[in-house]
């Protein structure tokens, strides 16, 4: 028990201390203003400018979304079909590692041209960054599969899609959320890349007008609205991870308590 509540309190207590070196650094102006504000100030923003900050939440939580929803229908599909073929496994793991060496920023232009300067541009983006995590991570989880149960469920007469429903799919959810929480993370950050790229609206634009004006406390606002929203991201996928695999974290919980018991 207390070492679940060690897993609140310390983080808790870490960010208080963060906060009060920060708040000590801006009044005692160690930093210029210019460069490190205040929190009441960063908290001013919140209270001058909801609307604003508003506005520009709302086109990257859809390209988030979206684009998360379609890295993961595509990394399913993706990873499945490696699984099923060493052939198209041969094909296309080179081309999905490849896909990660690429910096966005080099691409750049390309999404300009295909995309435009919209919604669909960001998404593109998202599903960049995000679509290796979630395929490597269900391949991952497909190819640790027992073969002793795979072999023992054929010699009962279980069809692929038996084997498939009753056994590798469930073995591999836990890899599976693994990569679509590390996933999650990436959205946000990947849909404020993609606005940089240009457009009207979005946390990215807001970022990048807040810095070229010099106001470091939106700035900052901006920074802490996308940390919300990624831990959101994140906390959304690790909540139907806990509602899947709850037979999972109980079998685990119920060893930690042998452990600590001994």
């Amino acid at each position: 028990m207390k070492k679940n509540a060690s897993q609140y309190y310390l983080p808790i207590l870490f960010f208080i201390v963060i906060i009060l070196i920060w708040q000590y650094l801006s009044s005692r102006t160690v930093v210029a203003f210019w460069i490190l504000p205040s929190p009441e100030e960063v908290i001013q923003v919140f209270k001058e400018f909801p609307e604003l900050i508003w506005s520009h939440m709302k086109p990257t939580i859809i390209e988030s979304v979206s684009g998360l929803l379609l890295a993961t229908i595509l990394g399913v599909l993706t990873a499945l079909a490696m699984h099923s073929s060493k052939i198209i496994k041969q094909i296309f793991y080179p081309y999905l590692v490849v896909s990660q060496t690429i910096p966005i920023i080099a691409v750049a232009p390309l999404i300009v041209l295909w995309f435009g300067y919209g919604i669909p541009a960001k998404i593109f983006v998202v599903v960049l960054m995000c679509f290796f995590p979630i395929a490597l991570g269900l391949y991952d989880g497909l190819k640790q599969v027992s073969q002793e149960q795979i072999r023992l469920l054929k010699s009962m007469g279980a069809s692929d899609w038996k084997i498939y429903r009753y056994l590798k799919i469930p073995a591999s959810l836990p890899a599976f959320f693994t990569g679509l929480k590390l996933a999650a993370t990436y959205s946000v950050m990947a849909a404020v890349i993609g606005e940089w790229l240009g457009g009207n609206a979005g946390l990215g634009i807001y970022l990048t007008r807040s810095t070229k004006s010099f106001r470091t406390a939106s700035v900052f606002a901006a920074i802490i609205v996308i940390i919300l929203l990624s831990l959101a991201m994140f906390g959304i996928v690790a909540l139907i991870d806990r509602i899947l695999l709850s037979w999972q974290y109980k079998k685990i919980e119920e060893y930690e308590d042998i452990s600590s018991f001994n």
